[in-house]
């Protein structure tokens, strides 16, 4: 077997070109492989461990998911908004425990700017149930002395730069306001006072403020414009009334999970004004079913690349195989028998599988890495396995080495039949 070995290793050497191609054409649908099934993998389970321990998220009608995107991840255009009243008659019912109004629609250099109260430091959680830890600083202190301060998650403070102390301004909307010729509210700067640790999650690229804090920013603005020669300073802005009217959306914790269905139903018959209560598990569930038809198509697109690839394998060994029917036969001559050639034809055909795969690893790994601090900023997805493969994606490569060989047989079983005459008395 290791002199089978070497003799295969040997002849693909010698035909290293054609071969190298071959290669790369497998290595570049592993790499697609590997790539889509670590997205896969890492996207769901950064969605589902986004939020953990809220109950129901309630906002305005605008469809579960939509309210799903908007106010746990960041993303998405809003509704009209829930005002606080309706938030204060929410807390109000027995089987609630607490509630977290959150407000979202400005932004700071691309990273989504969340209003909410200094309770939502305490009472968010990620993960398997994972409280919100500061690296660094403390939380904002909610209060007319501490208006102007803001808590940045760890992807904002790594990348941007920022540590506690440092003055930072939003920017008005989203991230096609973020331009400089675009109004905002650099007149009302704010001080960084604590910066998070990491949590996988969009915490980790958001600006957090208090909800007073955006309503000072916003007294001179009407309509989503600033009004025409009003400016008001910032030390003014805290004689102004600057409770909320209306929020974005409310995460809401219950005394007894059980309540759930109870509380969805009381929001839905709320007749002050339309509002809905979502469930994040049954939202996320609906998440993957809008994508599973994306997700199978992709997948299905890939194996057939791959396809392609182990079909060119088959082909090139193929075609050159009538070029080697006399190196066959002087092997069979000197004691090989047919299967040593049906070893040999599958050995090479592994060699080349294993080095494409491989490199086709390398690459999905390098491309990844690089992605990477772009999908944790402008989507929050945070790519959990690091360099090590995933269960998922070391299946894919093993069942693309076992392709490969099996794609090695079909040449192989060709030369098993060619018969030692044949081979020694080649056609014309």
């Amino acid at each position: 077997m290791k002199a089978l070995l070497a003799i295969a290793a040997r002849s693909a050497w010698n035909r290293r070109l054609t071969l190298s191609l071959v290669a790369l054409c497998i290595a570049l649908a592993t790499g697609l492989l590997l790539t889509l099934e670590r997205l896969r993998s890492d996207v769901r389970t950064s969605f589902s461990q986004a939020v953990s321990g809220t109950d129901l998220v309630v906002g305005p009608r605008m469809g579960s998911l939509p309210l799903m995107l908007h106010a746990v991840f960041h993303l998405g255009a809003g509704g009209n908004g829930m005002r606080m009243d309706s938030v204060r008659a929410l807390s109000q019912q027995r089987a609630v425990a607490w509630t977290l109004p959150v407000a979202l629609g400005d932004s700071h250099r691309g990273r989504p700017v969340l209003g909410t109260t200094p309770e939502y430091f305490t009472r968010f959680q990620y993960g398997e149930r994972q409280p919100l830890r500061f690296s660094q600083g403390r939380a904002f202190a909610g209060t007319l002395d501490g208006l102007y301060e803001a808590v940045v998650g760890a992807e904002v403070a790594e990348h941007l730069g920022y540590r506690p102390g440092q003055a930072i301004t939003l920017q008005h909307g989203g991230d096609e306001l973020r331009h400089e010729h675009e109004a905002g509210h650099d007149d009302k700067p704010f001080t960084i006072v604590g910066v998070l640790a990491p949590t996988g999650t969009p915490v980790d690229r958001t600006v957090h403020v208090s909800l007073p804090a955006l309503q000072a920013i916003h007294l001179e603005w009407q309509g989503g414009a600033p009004l025409p020669g009003v400016h008001i300073a910032p030390e003014q802005a805290r004689k102004f009334d600057l409770e909320p009217k209306q929020v974005s959306a409310v995460l809401v914790g219950l005394k007894v999970r059980a309540a759930a269905f109870a509380v969805q139903r009381w929001v839905a018959e709320y007749e002050a004004e339309p509002l809905m209560a979502v469930l994040p598990g049954l939202a996320l569930d609906e998440l993957w079913q809008v994508l599973g038809a994306a997700e199978r198509a992709l997948q299905a697109m890939s194996a057939l690349v791959a396809a392609v690839s182990l079909a060119s394998l088959v082909a090139v060994v193929l075609a050159g195989l009538n070029e080697r029917r006399r190196e066959l036969a002087v092997l069979r001559a000197v004691g090989a028998g047919p299967r040593h050639v049906l070893g040999l034809l599958t050995i090479e055909a592994a060699l080349v599988t294993l080095a494409g795969s491989l490199l086709g690893a390398v690459v999905a790994t390098a491309a990844l890495a690089l992605a990477a601090p772009w999908l944790q900023a402008r989507w929050g997805i945070a790519l959990q396995g690091g360099w090590w493969p995933s269960s998922g994606q070391a299946l894919l490569w093993a069942a693309v080495v076992l392709a490969g060989m099996l794609a090695g047989l079909i040449p192989g079983l060709r030369a098993y039949r060619l018969s030692l005459a044949d081979g020694l008395s080649p056609r014309s």
